[in-house]
């Protein structure tokens, strides 16, 4: 995920979730959170008790998000945020809560005339390699309901039309003939297949990893016959640590009628 895409994803969230844009370029946002999203994002429950408890004007916070750190002036202060970043991560989250589903409709010029459009299913994936390191993947595909063609990279289409939650007067829109949960099966096979046929050498070098600590901690114990508790926590420690894990994660997704 790039940071011309990571600014996109920041900018639909907030304007989608009614938090104004104070400011804007290439490589930043300044934003004014509502209550709800400052809740979410903020990490400050304390604050919202204290507000809630004593009935106190709720004053949720103004943030400066920098989506590009090379391009930022030097006098410019903001949270960096980047693909893998804890507040990203977040806001995919959030994403998840407030709506992981949507309908849209692509708007079509009126001197078209009567137009048909065509029922899509579109999921955004995240795909996370994790040891004690973690790589995190990105990966947008929609599927056409009526033929079963899966596009990749939907998300780049989306950005390209535009969309409405409701059909226009000119539109008549075709009902799918793919039911979504099958299709979503579809789109999980080729999410699973990409993992498949992707490089797993990281988690061949994790266990190497984990290997020789687990030497290093066993010569420190190895004329201790009777091992003692912190040996145990300590091994069980690497386990948890070098430990290698694929997930699969949906962050949000939605039927889109194009045309």
């Amino acid at each position: 995920m790039y940071p011309r895409q990571v600014h996109s994803y920041l900018r639909d969230f907030f304007t989608e979730n009614d938090c104004y844009i104070l400011g804007e370029d290439d490589h930043y946002l300044t934003v004014q959170l509502t209550v709800e999203i400052d809740k979410k994002i903020m990490n400050r429950p304390f604050y919202w008790q204290y507000v809630e408890a004593t009935n106190s004007e709720p004053n949720p916070a103004q943030v400066t998000f920098i989506t590009n750190q090379t391009a930022t002036p030097g006098n410019l202060y903001g949270e960096i945020i980047h693909f893998g970043s804890p507040r990203l991560n977040q806001l995919f989250q959030a994403t998840r809560e407030l709506g992981a589903y949507v309908q849209m409709f692509e708007k079509v010029d009126a001197a078209r005339g009567q137009v048909i459009l065509t029922p899509w299913l579109g999921v955004n994936y995240k795909i996370s390699y994790c040891c004690d390191r973690t790589k995190e993947m990105l990966y947008s595909f929609g599927i056409n309901l009526l033929t079963g063609i899966i596009k990749e990279d939907f998300y780049e289409t989306l950005q390209a039309v535009e969309l409405d939650t409701v059909p226009a007067d000119n539109v008549f829109h075709v009902q799918f003939i793919i039911k979504p949960n099958r299709a979503l099966q579809r789109l999980d096979a080729a999410i699973e297949a990409i993992v498949a046929q992707d490089d797993h050498s990281w988690a061949a070098e994790a266990k190497k990893r984990w290997q020789r600590d687990q030497r290093v901690l066993d010569y420190f114990y190895e004329d201790v016959d009777d091992k003692p508790e912190c040996y145990d926590i300590e091994k069980k420690a690497l386990e948890e640590q070098y430990d290698t894990k694929i997930k699969i994660e949906i962050i949000n997704g939605g039927l889109f009628y194009l045309y």
